[in-house]
């Protein structure tokens, strides 16, 4: 059975934001007869704690998901396979950049911003061999496409750029455009609501899971909620989390910003995506 999911990283309290994301991606699962899932990614920063604090809050909002929560951190050999079956079709290479190094050369004249400027893709054996003994390599993609196009169901379609952008970390950790691609193909889901700053993200899934021989899912990249200055919600900007605010506030402050009833019942009752609001919630503390 098809599935949508909200998919939190453990690295400290869900705020405002978060929690409505949340609230929407169990609103759009359960309104068209889908599962609903909870996956905890935590394959980077984690906050002891975190994730426990995070399923009490979906909790107390009356959020419900169908099956356990399933971590990422216990998927590795998923993703091991998947990397594998990349490595086997040569699309894999290693990359020795540093941050700095890419930064470095995205300034360049007619650079393209944001994207790996491909400086590792034809390096010799030799050049290779020196450099592992200098620092651990990251996997890069063999991408042979410059971009991507994906529907979303709020934003259309969607043209974005695709560069060979990271598979393996050189941690030798699963990089998460990977983890994501395996973890959404693995639990049936297939539609993804999340925050729209992800919006350019999607091209690069899309291809990946298009290479692999996965479905490509639904996406529904959702207004992000911003401080009075426009900028991304943060727990700096004072009582932003359930904590703080207490249940009934938050659950009351996140429904009104949808124009919905505060119960997530009575919200699924009257729930209509083409009534949603497109623009950012600007969250007053």
């Amino acid at each position: 059975m098809p599935a949508g999911r909200f998919a939190p990283s453990p690295s400290g309290e869900l705020h405002l934001g978060n929690l409505r994301t949340a609230v929407l991606a169990w609103l759009f699962a359960r309104h068209t007869d889908r599962r609903f899932l909870l996956r905890i990614e935590d394959l980077d920063r984690v906050r002891a704690g975190s994730e426990a604090e995070q399923i009490r809050d979906l909790e107390a909002i009356g959020l419900d998901w169908d099956e356990a929560p399933v971590r990422q951190s216990e998927r590795s050999e998923l993703y091991s396979a998947a990397i594998q079956k990349l490595r086997q079709a040569d699309l894999l290479f290693e990359c020795f950049c540093t941050r700095r190094d890419i930064a470095e050369a995205a300034s360049a004249p007619h650079a393209v911003p944001g994207h790996y400027p491909g400086t590792c893709l034809n390096l010799s054996e030799a050049k290779r061999a020196s450099l592992r003994r200098e620092r651990p390599a990251a996997l890069r993609l063999r991408a042979d496409v410059e971009n991507f196009t994906v529907l979303d169901g709020l934003h259309g379609e969607y043209r974005g750029e695709v560069d060979d952008f990271v598979i393996v970390r050189n941690d030798g950790v699963a990089a998460y455009n990977l983890a994501v691609v395996i973890d959404d193909a693995g639990q049936g889901i297939d539609q993804v609501v999340r925050g729209d700053d992800l919006l350019s993200s999607a091209p690069r899934q899309a291809y990946l899971a298009s290479l692999l021989g996965y479905q490509v899912p639904e996406y529904l990249h959702v207004p992000l909620a911003l401080n009075p200055e426009g900028k991304r919600l943060a727990k700096r900007d004072g009582a932003v989390t359930l904590r703080q605010l207490g249940v009934e506030a938050t659950r009351q402050l996140v429904f009104d910003s949808l124009r919905l009833p505060a119960s997530l019942d009575q919200a699924l009752q009257v729930f209509d995506p083409r009534t949603l609001p497109r623009e950012p919630w600007i969250v007053r503390g």
